[in-house]
């Protein structure tokens, strides 16, 4: 029986074939490698991926698609985890020794964002992602200071990892077709993070981008004074989207400093 999309899923189901293909040849699966999709759908780009990888984990939350992937898949080749992507455990997939956890996904367009910042709690123990997402959070998330796109969504997600843009994808190659465009963007945890409190560059940035209509010494106020901004590097007079990442991070590091990781 065929699946009806479900918009409170944000559902969007992957069917051109040589985006696919597109898709898989920019991941480069390998035998032995341990890797999870989130939001398997109908299992597209699964059947694909389990080619040349024999066993992968999927998180699916649709328990109508979690029944179907049980009847198409045996167990031995996937492994079902029903639930919310959002509150999923990543650490609790077995990786073996020496290895690193590989993540795919036609992400909801809907949820991507918290998402993301969900994903980026597990960064150290992950190899890289590979994702579909609609095209302007891919522009945000790879967008470079003194760009419009350029926001918080930049700065948190660039401070964990190394982001690519690697090709643009129409509505067309979906069924039902979404109204934009979307992007297959790669991920890699950065090999040395710049050392800083997590909650307090999220703070740090929050605030700066609140107002980001207003110089950064405005929408800061409260939080530093003129010539702290200067000390680290930062032109009171300027706008939050073109301070780089590494002034955020000094900026953060004032309120709480932290030693380096050895």
């Amino acid at each position: 029986m065929k699946h009806v999309a479900r918009k409170r899923f944000g559902q969007n189901f992957l069917t051109d074939k040589m985006v696919l293909n597109d898709i898989i040849d920019a991941i480069g699966p390998h035998s032995g490698q341990t890797m999870v999709e989130i939001g398997p759908g109908l299992a597209a780009m699964t059947a694909l991926l389990l080619k040349h990888l024999g066993h992968m984990h999927v998180v699916e939350l649709d328990r109508d698609l979690v029944a179907r992937l049980q009847q198409q898949f045996p167990a031995e080749k996937l492994t079902i985890h029903s639930g919310d992507a959002l509150k999923f455990d990543y650490g609790l997939i077995p990786v073996p020794a020496g290895q690193k956890l590989r993540v795919v996904g036609n992400l909801p367009y809907n949820i991507s964002s918290p998402l993301l910042f969900h994903l980026a709690d597990f960064a150290h123990l992950i190899e890289d992602q590979y994702f579909m997402l609609q095209k302007e959070v891919v522009e945000r998330m790879v967008a470079a200071p003194g760009s419009k796109t350029y926001g918080r969504l930049s700065v948190m997600l660039q401070w964990r990892y190394d982001m690519t843009l690697m090709f643009i994808v129409p509505p067309t190659a979906f069924d039902p077709p979404p109204q934009v465009e979307s992007a297959v963007v790669r991920m890699i945890p950065v090999a040395t993070r710049m050392a800083c409190d997590g909650p307090t560059l999220a703070a740090v940035v929050m605030k700066a981008f609140s107002q980001r209509r207003k110089v950064i010494r405005n929408c800061l106020a409260g939080m530093f004074t003129e010539q702290q901004l200067t000390d680290c590097g930062v032109d009171p007079s300027t706008r939050p989207e073109t301070v780089a990442l590494a002034q955020y991070v000094a900026l953060a590091n004032l309120l709480k400093p932290v030693q380096p990781a050895p």
